[in-house]
């Protein structure tokens, strides 16, 4: 370039366009925060106002390593309350039918749920009860035999037809075999009391036509 080319005038549009290169340059924006330092910052900044006496970054220690810090534990405090409230809803094995393929009768199945508690294996009592309610309904004629039918199938098919609910019995039932929750005395002596409702029970009278 010329020593005469330096005095040249330059126009506005130039002028503008030789800044905006000029300030494109990465010198320029060595310091500037990142999306993921703004987003950190305003996490931390919410996190001080909800949880005003937590300590603070001690000397020479980044805000956003304590803001993640915090983020991760709030993220497990927040896994952990999903899967204990999942447990035993919506779990697939919930889905199993309740009765064998097999010939049995209710007595047998109270038989075994007493021998079960007596020794208090109470999940397998809890289960056994529950096959006894289902077999009876079934040797009475007042549910069809049907060896698919699920737990919470007998729950519903049951308050169609007797004045018993039976859900409470079903949801102990789900929650110890499929939700891997202990099986217990009280759970066991529910199924018994809804075992003796069902057996005194009497159909619902048709309603008339």
């Amino acid at each position: 370039m010329s020593p005469m080319s330096l005095l040249d005038p330059v126009d506005r549009e130039t002028a503008r366009r030789m800044a905006e290169d000029e300030l494109e340059k990465p010198v320029y924006h060595r310091d500037r925060p990142s999306f993921i330092d703004k987003a950190l910052d305003q996490v931390e900044e919410w996190l001080k106002e909800i949880m005003p006496d937590a300590p603070g970054p001690g000397p020479g220690q980044g805000g956003g390593s304590f803001t993640l810090v915090i983020l991760l534990l709030l993220a497990v405090v927040l896994i952990a309350a999903v899967w204990w409230w999942m447990r035993g809803r919506g779990n697939v094995k919930s889905g199993r039918a309740l009765l064998e393929d097999v010939p049995s009768r209710a007595a047998d199945h109270r038989a075994a749920a007493e021998a079960h508690a007596a020794e208090e294996r109470w999940a397998e009592a809890i289960r056994e009860r529950l096959r006894a309610i289902a077999r009876d309904l079934e040797e009475r004629a007042i549910l069809d035999p049907r060896p698919g039918r699920t737990a919470r199938e007998l729950a519903v098919e049951v308050g169609a037809v007797l004045p018993v609910d039976l859900a409470p019995g079903t949801r102990v039932f789900d929650d110890v075999w499929y939700g891997d929750r202990p099986g217990t005395a009280e759970g066991y002596q529910l199924l018994t009391g809804l075992d003796q409702a069902v057996q005194a029970a009497r159909p619902r009278p048709l309603e008339a036509v």
